[in-house]
């Protein structure tokens, strides 16, 4: 490929590692294509943001293919993972500590597959706090950080499916296809009142988003290297 290929536009599948932000593997994207082909400026830019703590397929996009990024971040998406059941976090994942116990001991599988009905069609969904979502300017996650709580107005989602595919209480194993927009931390949030218990999401990987599959992306790293 040439600088010429990037600068009219790519689409770049990324298997997202553990712990890297979206921010990070542009930027380490930008700076790999910038350094091979010597030039100054390169737009780049990804189609939906996926958590530090979350891996999977991010789509980045390369010069004039970054004005398709509204367009491909409003695909349908398809997560897999798996929530905790018995507890809760202020994060809902495993950015922050156990906050609350709650007792599992209720809980069947009948139970599980009957409260994934709750969440099928056009929901409301609250946002967590610890989220990139902005308010009067500030990420929401800045406030929370700081010990800060604010309101957080409720949104329209989809969920088209949810299917529990391994249970082994405390945690249990998920496929779920939604509309973008979605928390997939604040339905394990959501979940876990649904069974009268708590739940927080410990794991988390997009599979899908819109045509794109993750088995057809690459690693960051591989990316680069394949730049030569």
């Amino acid at each position: 490929m040439e600088a010429e290929d990037f600068q009219t536009g790519q689409v770049i599948l990324i298997d997202k590692p553990l712990k890297w932000t979206s921010f990070q593997v542009v930027n380490k994207l930008r700076w790999a294509i910038k350094q091979k082909y010597k030039i100054k400026k390169i737009k780049v830019g990804h189609a939906g943001t996926l958590d530090p703590l979350a891996t999977g397929l991010l789509i980045i996009c390369t010069g004039k293919f970054t004005k398709t990024i509204d367009q491909l971040q409003a695909e349908t998406k398809e997560y897999t993972g798996t929530f905790h059941l018995g507890a809760t976090t202020p994060s809902f994942d495993l950015e922050t500590k156990v906050n609350q116990i709650f007792d599992t001991n209720h809980i069947t599988e009948e139970t599980i597959h009957k409260a994934t009905k709750l969440f099928l069609g056009e929901i409301e969904q609250t946002p967590p706090l610890f989220s990139a979502i902005k308010k009067d300017g500030v990420r929401l996650y800045e406030l929370a950080r700081k010990g800060e709580t604010t309101e957080i107005k409720s949104r329209k989602i989809t969920i088209y499916e949810f299917e529990i595919t391994k249970i082994n209480i405390p945690n249990i194993e998920f496929k779920i296809v939604c509309s973008k927009g979605t928390y997939i931390r604040s339905i394990a949030n959501d979940f876990g009142r649904a069974l009268n218990s708590g739940a927080y999401l410990s794991s988390l990987r997009r599979t899908k988003s819109g045509d794109f599959v993750v088995n057809n992306a690459i690693e960051p790293i591989e990316f680069i290297k394949n730049l030569g």
